[in-house]
This record gives C-alpha cells, sequence and structure tokens, in this order.
C-alpha cells in the first residue's frame, strides 16, 4: 500500500466512523429535537443527509484537481 492509497484509506475510515456514530444516535437526536420542535427534527435529518454528499462532492472536486 502507498502513501496515497493509504491517506486515502484513512480519510475513508474517518468519514464513515464519523457519520456512521452519527447516524447510530440519529434516531435519539431525531426524538429529541421533536420534542421541542417537529420542523427542527426534520431540519436535523436534512442537514445529515445533504452533509454527507456534500463532503463526497467536495472530495471528488480534489481529486478530479489532483488529476486522478
Amino acid at each position: 500500500m502507498d502513501r496515497e492509497t493509504r491517506n486515502a484509506a484513512i480519510a475513508a475510515l474517518l468519514i464513515i466512523g464519523i457519520f456512521g456514530s452519527f447516524a447510530y444516535y440519529l434516531p435519539q437526536i431525531m426524538l429529541a429535537t421533536g420534542e421541542v420542535s417537529s420542523i427542527l427534527a426534520v431540519v436535523v435529518v436534512a442537514v445529515f443527509m445533504v452533509a454527507l454528499f456534500v463532503l463526497f462532492w467536495l472530495r471528488g472536486i480534489s481529486q478530479r484537481r489532483k488529476g486522478k
């Protein structure tokens, strides 16, 4: 495994770990925010879903600029 492949694997592991742990607690977060406001609960889920796609979109742009 060369340096670039190792760095990509570490980045993927961090992304999956962070978003996976947030997704694990997302139902409890939704229920807690739903007690305050149902619209707030929807916003929390929407932000989670959009953030995942934005992160991979930005990573794709970064990889394209590096010429890969």
